[in-house]
């Protein structure tokens, strides 16, 4: 047992460390967790919350799966780290499923979806220097993206409010408008090396990429002779219903980036590529300390039973449908109070007509639901793979009495 836990904390104790102990780039709402099950948390004093975000897509297959735990359990007592120097038969295993379930021929282990990124920016630039000299490195991003917080990846995000204040940022970044496919031409040339997308776009308020876009990059890929990147750290692992999220547009990239879910919550992230991307790295062209050491992909092997024996993937579409379906309804309840439910299976988007969305997650967090405001209109919902419908319509019902309320409280208050 974790001396440190043998009682649950007190929240003003752990709220005075932080302050005085942690670097404060965090804003956190008023709440510590310390116990977690399926789809549902504990906090310090006991009072039990739904989950609806799962640490941000993080915790697909639930808190403390007892297979993820036994796992973990039997491979800390086992062995938890060897470095890269030497093989690695979890490694190996790992590799394999990913590629086996994703289409792709190898693999690279990280510890992030940040580091998973960084190695597809670094091999699209590797790749376009050897296929197409050295002027090839320009890679081209999507307004709206999040691709990670290094200084390559925040500056792959073509978002200002991430990049600001760390400007002067590294050259060699292109953005266009999804959807805008003379934009993406217009800035295509000899010099790209990779066009880089989010199938979802998830931190920008969960925005379906039009399939028809997808399959038009596939093909402008394929003209200008440059790598195809989706990055789906957040909507990959089976959240949409298949394991892939692109997979619904019959477009496969050449290089595919994982993490959040890959293992419920052991750092891992991962990059996948196949053709003649997947053997550009070269041993000492890129590495990792702790990427892909025995602990994680312990964990991850797990993960992918779980997700394959609980048939993880097919309740994500049918549970997904239901709850879009559900706060679809909650939107002809209430007129003008929803603008939009968006999403693929349990990766939803809940676009308010007011600016509320902070007060709202305020109030369901008191109620004992657990979401994400995203901006001032938009609510986001990611939970772990496991919740049921009935979970799903309580925390649905909770939703509408708390807008209903705040709408009532507006209208007084004219």
């Amino acid at each position: 047992m974790n001396p440190h836990l043998t009682q649950d904390p007190q929240l003003e104790e752990v709220i005075r460390l932080e302050k005085e102990y942690t670097m404060r780039n965090y804003a956190r709402q008023e709440v510590c967790f310390v116990r977690g099950e399926g789809a549902k948390l504990w906090d310090t004093s006991g009072k039990e919350y739904l989950d609806l975000l799962a640490g941000i897509a993080v915790c697909g297959v639930g808190h403390c799966h007892p297979h993820v735990v036994d796992a973990i359990a039997k491979q800390a007592g086992t062995l938890m780290h060897v470095s890269n120097l030497y093989h690695n038969a979890l490694q190996a295993d790992l590799a394999k499923r990913l590629c086996t379930l994703s289409g792709m021929d190898r693999a690279f282990f990280a510890n992030s979806g940040a580091e998973a990124n960084e190695c597809a920016i670094k091999i699209a630039r590797k790749w376009g220097k050897e296929e197409r000299g050295p002027d090839c490195f320009e890679i081209v991003t999507f307004y709206g993206s999040f691709h990670g917080r290094t200084l390559a990846t925040v500056t792959a995000t073509a978002q200002p409010k991430y990049q600001d204040a760390f400007k002067p940022l590294p050259p060699g970044f292109k953005y266009v408008h999804v959807g805008d496919l003379e934009e993406l031409k217009a800035n295509v040339s000899e010099k790209t090396c990779a066009i880089m997308i989010e199938p979802i776009q998830g931190e920008s308020g969960v925005k379906p990429v039009p399939h028809e876009f997808l399959q038009e990059l596939r093909k402008v890929s394929d003209e200008v002779r440059c790598l195809l990147i989706f990055d789906e750290i957040q909507c990959g692992i089976g959240r949409t219903g298949k394991f892939l999220a692109s997979e619904w547009s019959g477009v496969k990239a050449d290089i595919v980036t994982l993490a959040k879910s890959i293992a419920d919550g052991v750092p891992m992230g991962a990059c996948l590529a196949r053709g003649s991307a997947a053997c550009t790295l070269q041993p000492g062209d890129h590495g990792s300390t702790f990427g892909g050491q025995p602990l994680a992909c312990a964990a991850a092997l797990a993960v992918l039973d779980v997700m394959e024996n609980e048939g993880l993937m097919q309740k994500a579409e049918s549970v997904g449908a239901h709850l879009q379906s559900a706060l679809r309804k909650l939107g002809a309840d209430l007129p003008g109070v929803i603008k939009e439910v968006r999403g693929a299976g349990l990766m939803i988007g809940v676009e308010l007509v007011n600016p509320n969305a902070k007060l709202v997650l305020s109030r369901m967090m008191k109620a004992g639901f657990v979401l994400n405001a995203v901006g001032d209109n938009i609510l986001r919902m990611l939970p772990p793979l496991v919740i049921t419908k009935e979970q799903c319509d309580t925390a649905v019902d909770a939703l509408k009495t708390i807008l209903s309320q705040i709408e009532t409280e507006a209208g007084g208050a004219q």
